[in-house]
């Protein structure tokens, strides 16, 4: 059996998805559903088995699930890159973390968790290296906190420990998100409701809506996932995203594209995000290249079309 926590969430429902057709093998899944609207995420698989995420820990740290399990996939976690509450944070992201990390040790579990690219906060280098990593929020730095937790751990022989530090998702499964949802899917809502699509003035150098970041499909790094769980001799930190920055006005000429009509209207860039706004995000993949992981990455025009072919079939 697989467990994905996470798993009626976005990435965490995809990959709980990808498993079952792959694998053919359980899944559980594992999520906090005070927000129940998550479980249209999930109605349509045939999953062995929902725990509560409290439920779930308070058995690991009875000592179950210490046998047949083939990997945990931890994609859970506070993801609210504007939730400043820290001990709130570090008791989802890190704390949480570190039990199932201790566990999937002692048992030799595959663990493969999600990071996040909120650890390089403002660098121009994207690279898994400890130079480069300055979070501008709490999100951030309960990522990076747990990710220096597990570089401090000499993994004992035929451990696999992995961490995937995914830059700007977007893709089916993540309309539950609210602010923190894609621009993919803010852009596509702005579209259907008022016909124009709201990009940020430029600023830190950049023209209007000409920010760049590493837009990455969900559909790819569930790919990334597995890839891993093919591979248990392979651990570490590695990014996960296209390796190439495209600007936000990509984004929103995709949105149009698909739609047939639109426009871009440029907005203030919000006095609140001043000092915690990342202009610039592209993966360094030298690290993920080297392991062996040959997973393509679509472009943000290919990328786009697919997904909204998904979320708007009805329209």
């Amino acid at each position: 059996m697989h467990i994905v926590t996470g798993g009626a969430g976005f990435i965490g429902s995809n990959l709980a998805r990808e498993l079952l057709e792959r694998t053919g093998e359980d899944v559980l899944v594992v999520d906090d559903l005070t927000d129940g609207r998550k479980f249209r995420n999930i109605v349509d698989l045939d999953i062995a088995d929902y725990l509560d995420k409290d439920d779930f820990i308070a058995r690991i740290k009875a000592g179950e699930f210490s046998s047949g399990i083939r990997s945990i996939f931890h994609q859970g976690a506070c993801s609210t890159t504007t939730e400043w509450d820290g001990r709130y944070m570090l008791s989802n992201n890190y704390d949480y973390s570190k039990v199932l990390l201790h566990h999937c040790l002692d048992h030799g579990i595959p663990f493969i968790y999600a990071s996040s690219a909120a650890v390089y906060g403002t660098s121009r280098e994207f690279s898994e290296d400890p130079e480069n990593e300055s979070p501008l929020n709490v999100y951030g730095w309960s990522k990076l906190l747990f990710d220096r937790y597990v570089r401090r751990r000499t993994l004992p022989q035929g451990r696999q420990v992995v961490g995937l530090r995914y830059f700007n998702v977007y893709g089916p499964n993540e309309q539950h998100k609210g602010p923190m949802a894609s621009v993919a899917w803010h852009f596509n809502e702005q579209i259907k409701k008022d016909g124009e699509v709201r990009l940020f003035e430029g600023r830190d150098g950049y023209k209007d809506g000409e920010q760049r970041r590493d837009f990455v499909h969900v559909a790819d790094c569930c790919a990334v996932n597995l890839w891993f769980l093919e591979h248990p001799e392979v651990s570490g930190i590695f990014n996960v995203g296209t390796g190439r920055a495209q600007t936000f006005n990509d984004v929103a000429n995709a949105v149009i594209a698909w739609h047939g009509k639109g426009r871009i209207r440029y907005i203030p860039f919000p006095e609140v995000l001043q000092s915690a706004y990342q202009s610039y995000t592209e993966a360094d993949l030298t690290r993920l290249r080297a392991a062996g992981c040959d997973v393509e990455f679509r472009p943000v025009e290919l990328g786009v079309k697919q997904y909204l072919d998904t979320i708007n079939d009805c329209l």
